[in-house]
């Protein structure tokens, strides 16, 4: 058993009272992994007296590119960030490589020095699930789950063609997400990935989809939507809208967050969705607007993907702009590939720089729509790791959003024009640690509906991470003086524990009821369309091959429209 007594607690799911909040010290107790009641005679009790300091549970990110096929394409195409940043074994620790692309471990342990300790791939591919799921497996030390693509997948827009009822597409859907284990449903362009397999290079949200001639985009978000919620899965439908990076994209943002009609929708990445067309280069900032519409509609939450300037590697299932995007390729090399009837997949390494104008607006939208959007229950801390950047520039974007002057003299070493064209200059609000502890931890935790997870309640899982005061808040953040996994001490001071085993994470996932009748259709689809054999696709309720991989199963709370 651990005390940790003298601390600060953040805790914004379950606040403790208000003096306390406001400094008093408070305490907290450890044992078998979780957060527990104060004994009433602790024995072989170890005593941690923190000062003072402040403590929060460990943080979440709800979207970044850890395992898949496309990070394992993005790695090969980065030779020069895997030669450039090399770790070599270190204790128990296993070595690695990669900073935009980093292995495993590297993942793991870059995480977990900055206080995280989950972490969900937003990109899955129904027919490289086993892979994915393999991939995150190898990551050790960080809870981690997946949410499958669907929304370009065949048999979806056939079903759509053919006018089937909502229910039997929710039994679709029900299928992949227990077929593949995943934990949430990802949309990707809608209808745009199929389309492009088809010779097109743009489709609205209205237009007809190639081949599909009777389905627009607007009818799969609204089906996926509505099909997410009925099966009652927490997180809503994680929407990545058509007309990604785009001028004048704005409009379809708008008319997307109409789609839903008021079924609950996460719009993620959303800086890139946020661009007006005006002035004399064509390209404007449209936070205002965009803030304004999730302000106004309860039912949307949103994820920024946040860019930072330097050299990462764009990777996306879009293969639609992504074929755009290659011409912008830095170092020039780019992937671009159909996956059978299940979607697609781009790969285009970049640069953003402070001084090219779009890419300077771009880091003033994202940081716009931090300020502009009002809840902070609705808005989460992503970069799209690593589309924006790594995930490692989160401190840095942490102190942007609690500090104005200095989020100020950034914006004055931007390009001229860029300046000009945002409000960023204007807007003086300031997060407070609670809202930077709803945005990482509480905010994360209660959308993907993990009870125990985000928060320092009795009976939650014991990762929590101690603060204490740094030179600014970007070291604040990025060394924290203690991260504790499981009530396992892992990290102090952005350094991971070397001379000790550390725990494996576990992976989670959700399974929703659904009709096992819609499992005979989809095995006549594969049969005749497939080149993989239906028994082999997904992992098919068997455990993976090699080293085993724990995994938390979730239930819905089903719900009828």
């Amino acid at each position: 058993m651990i005390h940790l007594h003298n601390l600060r607690r953040i805790d914004p799911q379950h606040p403790t009272s208000a003096a306390q909040v406001n400094g008093v010290t408070d305490d907290i107790w450890l044992d078998q992994g979780r957060i527990v009641a104060a004994p009433d005679s602790p024995q072989n009790c170890e005593s941690i007296d923190l000062g003072g300091k402040t403590v929060m549970a460990g943080a979440i990110d709800i979207h970044s590119h850890i395992a898949g096929g496309k990070m394992n394409l993005g790695k090969q195409l980065m030779t020069a960030d895997r030669h450039l940043q090399k770790f070599g074994k270190r204790g128990r620790l296993r070595s690695g490589n990669g900073f935009a692309t980093p292995v495993a471990s590297t993942t793991a342990y870059r995480y977990l020095a900055m206080g995280y300790t989950m972490a969900f791939e937003p990109a899955m591919v129904g027919v490289n699930s086993r892979g994915c799921h393999r991939e995150m497996g190898d990551i050790p030390l960080l809870d981690r789950g997946a949410y499958i693509m669907l929304g370009n997948d065949d048999f979806l827009l056939r079903l759509l063609q053919t006018k089937a009822e909502q229910g039997r597409i929710n039994d679709y859907v029900g299928w992949m997400i227990a077929r593949t284990r995943a934990m949430g449903v990802k949309i990707v362009n809608p209808g745009g990935i199929s389309a492009f397999k088809f010779n097109k290079r743009n489709l609205g949200l209205d237009t007809p989809c190639p081949h599909y001639d009777s389905v627009t985009p607007r009818q799969i978000v609204y089906s996926l939507c509505r099909a997410v919620y009925e099966l009652g899965l927490s997180f809503p439908l994680h929407l990545h809208c058509n007309d990604l990076g785009i001028p004048g994209n704005v409009a379809t943002t708008l008319a997307t967050i109409k789609a839903a009609e008021g079924y609950p929708l996460h719009l993620t990445h959303l800086q890139f969705h946020s661009y007006g067309a005006e002035g004399k280069r064509q390209f404007s900032s449209a936070a205002e607007q965009i803030a304004e519409a999730v302000n106004s509609n309860p039912n949307v939450t949103v994820d920024v993907g946040q860019i930072a300037f330097g050299h990462t590697v764009t990777a996306s299932g879009d293969t639609m702009i992504q074929y755009i995007n290659s011409a912008h390729a830095d170092p020039k090399r780019f992937v671009c590939m159909d996956i059978e009837c299940d979607g697609g997949c781009g790969v285009v390494p970049f640069r953003y720089r402070d001084q090219n104008f779009v890419n300077a607006l771009q880091w003033a939208i994202g940081l716009e729509l931090f300020l502009l959007i009002k809840d902070p229950w609705r808005i989460f801390l992503t970069t799209d790791h690593p589309n924006g950047a790594p995930f490692t520039v989160y401190p840095n974007l942490i102190r942007l959003l609690m500090e104005p002057d200095y989020r100020r003299q950034c914006l004055s070493q931007i390009h001229p024009a860029a300046q000009k064209a945002t409000v960023l200059g204007s807007l003086d609000r300031a997060y407070s640690l609670e809202e930077i502890a709803i945005l990482t931890r509480a905010g994360p935790a209660r959308i993907l509906g993990l009870e125990d997870h985000g928060s320092l309640k009795i009976g939650a899982v014991a990762d929590i991470v101690v603060y204490e005061e740094r030179p600014n808040l970007e070291d604040y953040f990025a060394l924290p003086q203690m991260v504790f996994r499981r009530g396992l001490l892992v990290a102090r001071n952005g350094e991971i524990i070397n001379d000790r085993i550390l725990p494996d994470g576990v992976t989670h996932w959700i399974e929703p009821d659904y009709d096992r009748s819609i499992e005979k259709e989809v095995k006549a689809f594969f049969d005749r369309y497939m080149a993989i054999d239906y028994m082999n696709y997904g992992l098919n309720g068997e455990r993976l091959y090699g080293k085993p991989i724990d995994f938390i199963r979730h239930s819905p709370k089903r719900r009828i429209a």
